[in-house]
């Protein structure tokens, strides 16, 4: 199987430049079990991505780690309570205002904050916000990327010409001052479009700045795999046939230029979630009292002498998070890449 030099990359004969490759001791497999085979061969980058897969499972269990150990909620505060630790019994947070550190027991297992909040409990739920943005934001700009690429790269034209200019717009500004201005004027007043409106302190707000940031991202180089494909010849061939531009989108450009969309969505999710534990720590993105890992480190900055892990530990997850979807989203990117030479052999 061999690939010229000027014919698209398709579901068939993707990956046919890789030399010698032997898969289950038959000629040839398909693009994505190449892939899939390729990744395999990284045990680091598949360490990584389950360490990312436990971390959402321990963010999802947060409830259960709230209503049965814990006892208490991310927002319940705790300033005149006392515990027992280690046979004495001490005061949630001091007459000073320093909070207890870490029990390593079930009830404030990492300490509380200055509010007497539970900060194991809020570093799951904050998991949970942190995730749940990062996730539906790039999900969001996948999506967004994908169709401004399509539209732009084949229509050409004005509908280019219109929709280069809106992300030459987006890409100008530095991602942090547009966060922080989209952010801090939608959370004062809320995002109101006909019928929906959404208030200013809901994860919806955060998700929706971050999603329409990053678009330029992902469109820009989609849109310029679809200027390359649309003058491909099974793309003519298709359209002499008397195909439709959404039905040949759809059918013949979207699945060339899938697999980009796949490498970058992992990379999305870590930049997605940097940007927000940004814009939170800057007072732009999840509002308090809801809690996020951003959220944290702006509180746990203030009590950095007297109670280094508030912003130790938010911080932690952080690096932990985006390193590992860092790492195996690279990995993906390696294994989709056709022009990866390697050989498959059992």
């Amino acid at each position: 199987m061999s690939e010229t030099a000027d014919r698209p990359v398709s579901d068939l004969d993707a990956f046919s430049d890789a030399p010698a490759v032997t898969v289950g001791g038959s000629g040839g497999a398909s693009p994505w079990r190449l892939a899939a085979r390729r990744l395999r061969k990284r045990p680091g980058a598949l360490a990584m991505g389950i360490v990312f897969l436990v971390l959402v499972a321990v963010m999802l269990a947060a409830p259960l780690y709230a209503r049965h150990v814990a006892d208490t909620t991310p927002y319940e505060n705790h300033l005149s309570d006392q515990i027992e630790v280690g046979g004495e019994t001490v005061n949630v947070v001091g007459f000073d205002g320093v909070p207890i550190g870490p029990t390593w027991r079930g009830k404030f297992l990492l300490g509380a904050d200055s509010n007497g909040r539970d900060v194991a409990v809020r570093l799951l739920y904050g998991g949970r916000n942190s995730l749940l943005i990062g996730l539906s934001a790039a999900l969001i700009t996948t999506v967004l990327g994908l169709t401004t690429g399509l539209l732009a790269g084949y229509f050409r034209g004005w509908t280019d010409s219109v929709l280069s200019r809106i992300m030459d717009v987006l890409w100008a500004f530095p991602v942090i001052l547009l966060g922080i201005a989209l952010g801090t004027s939608l959370s004062l007043g809320g995002l109101k479009a006909g019928p929906v409106e959404v208030s200013g302190g809901s994860l919806a707000i955060p998700i929706f700045v971050i999603a329409v940031i990053y678009v330029p991202y992902l469109a820009r180089p989609i849109r310029g795999e679809v200027l390359s494909l649309r003058e491909k010849e099974f793309v003519e061939a298709a359209r002499a046939q008397g195909m439709g531009p959404i039905r040949l989108i759809h059918s013949e450009i979207l699945p060339n230029v899938i697999s980009t969309g796949l490498v970058f969505f992992p990379l999305l999710v870590a930049n997605a979630i940097l940007l927000e534990a940004a814009l939170s720590f800057l007072g732009a993105g999840v509002q308090p009292p809801e809690p996020s890992w951003g959220t944290m480190i702006d509180e746990g900055v203030e009590r950095i002498v007297t109670a280094p892990a508030l912003a130790i530990v938010p911080g932690a997850m952080i690096v932990l998070t985006v390193l590992s979807l860092n790492v195996f989203g690279e990995a993906v990117r390696d294994a989709l890449d056709p022009r990866a030479k390697v050989r498959i052999e059992h």
